[in-house]
């Protein structure tokens, strides 16, 4: 199987994930009164898994910390945490499809400049025009699936 096909159909896979587990964890969160209990949850599962993966794949590993990487890729848990707290808390009450659809309004903008500008030291790729046209259709399209349109009716 084609390399570009198998990661695309696994990212696929992992995009369908997203929803589902707003889904999830923001029902968890509703019928818990407890946003932050339930991203505690999550990630204790997602730990537990996580440590289960590491090590029997890899094993265990001397160091976690390496002097040759830059304190900055550490903080991606932030992130994690950030869109989970959100998600939990957003997603009852502003829908599953309004809040994944800015999410993604949201990774449309960010994986813009970070390709544009190379950030972090990824791969370069510049904005052209046939990019931004996509970007374009699909940040009209991000709006058209809406629900709820903020500060607007339906």
């Amino acid at each position: 199987m084609n390399s570009s096909f198998a990661y695309a159909l696994l990212m696929l896979v992992a995009g369908i994930g997203i929803p589902v587990m707003a889904t999830l964890n923001g029902g968890l969160g509703a019928r818990l009164q407890s946003p932050a209990l339930a991203a505690a949850i999550l990630f204790f599962v997602a730990l537990v898994l996580a440590i289960s993966y590491l090590i029997t794949t890899e094993g265990f590993p001397e160091k976690i910390f390496r002097a040759n990487v830059p304190v900055y890729f550490y903080f991606g848990g932030f992130f994690v945490l950030f869109y989970i707290l959100t998600i939990t808390w957003v997603a009852p009450r502003f829908g599953i499809s309004n809040a994944i659809a800015f999410v993604l309004l949201g990774q449309l903008i960010a994986m813009s400049l970070i390709d544009h500008f190379g950030l972090m030291g990824v791969q370069k790729f510049t904005l052209s025009l046939r990019r931004l046209a996509g970007l374009s259709v699909m940040t009209v399209g991000v709006f058209l699936v809406l629900n709820k349109v903020p500060g607007g009716a339906k």
